[in-house]
């Protein structure tokens, strides 16, 4: 990808130009952390290549919750939880930055840079498709730290190692230049033998059983690099009101593969009166799952049914999870073992999701929507569309038809991408289907259609390193195909509800048969096609950046904001 190097640079427009270009034996105890890159140059006097309003496009929001119905004991877990956390966040500053991250912070020339810098865990812009903002830096690595920057993927597909594509492990050289891969537990050691102990110091003073087994167990899993048994764990939890989620778990900073996970964290609080809301959809899945708009070798897997819907409050955000662009919702675990044994769980980030409908969806609309439609951008259909694309992570397939490779396996740097595109749109397919039988009696399918369009316009801006940004690139010009929404003279965009329901169904059958096929060029070619910025959707987020609308959320966050 490009550096841009001059001083007035637009996101739009600059997203639109990077996406249209295409855009084992024990080591030497040295070789451990040799993860220096070329695109890490000397730093000491930068000049910054965006404009400064470009520093400004996060919202600032207070990440807070009540916490007077806890004990003292529960904060003191609490506490805790967010100490290990922050492990967790020195540790994806690693994986993310391949260089001394206080050394890089230091010599910053101003506190807003500092600022912005520390929201993207380095140099360059993750919401400008990886576009180094700060001179002195070549674009990023595809491959974060994880891999040697001088390695190939050819390289890397003809060596012969053990753990090739294992999720926990990085892959180095050796003395004589030859690839190895070297486990997280053992790369990371004193980091994770440190948030080990703290879990174990939590679980201690956990008041709820399942909670204090899981944190245990989590614990033996970061020094052990088998994560399977605390992600069954986790799957058994039901009645705890403090929620953990820790450790190495998605694989979107691995953009060479997508093999690789990196450490994140949150910390969060149930929201019971909304968890008891939500209960209830879990159990469609299996129905849901054979009404699906596939031959039926493309949906022959039986999606887990213990799955279940969660409603909380975040507290806390390390790592990835809080580099560039804030997840609100979050479907767990990635194991496809533990997906098929017992599904997955949904947590349903509420305060983070309403900071971002008020801050952004909802200015957004009044900008690019329709006057006649706005009155259907409700917060009940953004929460409801954000529940269920992780509600419909669960449907389709996990692995290929051909048996060969798990489908994430399959499409590479791909899967996460298709992944997300798969949920955004079968997620708008439960909705429809729970609506016509009843169980969802919140609004009318146009709330949910047209929420879901002025969603398009907030996701896209993630730019074309977002795995969601990208997804949502793909969607808007197959939508924009199959004529689901028209551009009025004035600028502004009108859903056609009868063509919306088409779309929904042609790109559902697409991305599953992809999925199932392990279609690798045709995926390919579909990112390359349209998982881009066309001019005309550039104007539309230029004029969105005019408006100085956010493009995404940060946090002030920790024990002092807590009261802790």
């Amino acid at each position: 990808m490009p550096v841009f190097t001059t001083k007035r640079c637009s996101m739009a427009v600059a997203g639109a130009l990077l996406a249209l270009s295409g855009c084992s034996k024990a080591p030497p105890a040295a070789d451990i952390n040799n993860t220096s890159s070329p695109a890490q140059q000397d730093n000491s006097q930068q000049t910054l290549l965006v404009d400064e309003k470009r520093l400004s496009i996060y919202q600032p929001v207070e990440l807070t919750s009540d916490l007077s119905q806890f004990s003292a004991k529960q904060k003191q877990m609490i506490s805790k939880l967010i100490d290990a956390a922050k492990i967790m966040d020195s540790l994806f500053w690693q994986q993310a930055f391949p260089g001394d991250k206080t050394q890089f912070i230091d010599n910053l020339s101003s506190s807003s840079v500092q600022h912005f810098a520390q929201i993207n865990y380095g140099p360059w812009d993750r919401l400008n498709g990886d576009a180094a903002f700060l001179s002195g830096y070549d674009s990023k690595p595809a491959g974060a730290g994880f891999y040697p920057q001088d390695m190939t993927k050819a390289e890397f597909e003809q060596a012969s190692m053990d753990n090739k594509k294992g999720l926990y492990s990085l892959v180095r050289r050796d003395e004589g230049g030859k690839l190895y891969t070297l486990p997280y537990s053992t790369a990371y050691k004193k980091e994770l033998t440190e948030a080990a102990g703290i879990l174990r110091e939590a679980a201690q003073l956990a008041e709820d059983e399942s909670f204090a087994n899981y944190l245990t167990l989590r614990a033996d899993a970061l020094l052990s690099n088998d994560y399977l048994a605390s992600d069954m764990a986790w799957m058994d939890m039901k009645t705890n009101q403090v929620e953990l989620v820790i450790g190495p778990i998605e694989t979107y900073e691995d953009q060479l593969f997508g093999y690789r996970a990196a450490f994140e964290a949150y910390v969060l609080l149930k929201d019971k009166k909304w968890s008891d809301k939500l209960s209830r959809y879990a159990k469609f899945l299996p129905e849901l799952q054979k009404g699906l708009p596939v031959p039926a070798q493309y949906k022959a897997e039986t999606p887990g049914s213990d799955a279940d819907l969660n409603a909380y409050d975040v507290v806390y955000y390390a790592g990835h999870s809080n580099a560039g662009s804030k997840t609100i919702a979050i479907n767990l675990p990635n194991d496809e073992r533990v997906q098929l044994e017992k599904g997955t769980r949904r947590l349903q980030l509420k305060n983070a999701m309403q900071a971002k409908f008020d801050h952004i969806l909802m200015p957004i609309a009044n900008e690019l929507i329709v006057v006649t439609q706005r009155k259907h951008i409700t917060f009940d259909a953004f929460f409801a569309n954000t529940m269920f694309h992780e509600v419909a992570h669960g449907l389709g397939i996990k692995n290929t038809l051909d048996g060969k490779d798990t489908v994430r396996g399959a499409l590479k740097e791909h899967a996460s991408a298709l992944e997300e595109g798969k949920a955004d749109i079968l997620g708008l397919y439960m909705v429809q289907s729970l609506l016509e039988k009843g169980e969802i009696t919140e609004g009318v399918l146009e709330d949910y259609y047209v929420t879901f369009m002025a969603g398009i316009f907030r996701s896209v801006r993630f730019g074309a390193s977002s795995a969601h940004g990208k997804a949502n690139m793909i969607r808007f010009n197959f939508f924009a195909e199959k004529g689901a929404f028209e551009k009025t003279p004035q600028g502004t965009y009108r859903v056609n509800m009868d063509k919306m329901r088409g779309a929904v169904k042609a790109l559902s059958q697409l991305i599953l048969t992809y999925q199932g096929d392990g279609d690798y060029a045709g995926v390919s070619t579909l990112v390359k096609e349209m998982g881009i910025i066309k001019p005309d959707l550039a104007s539309d987020l230029a004029k969105l950046e005019a408006a100085d609308i956010p493009v995404d959320i940060h946090f002030t966050q920790g024990k002092e904001v807590l009261g802790l």
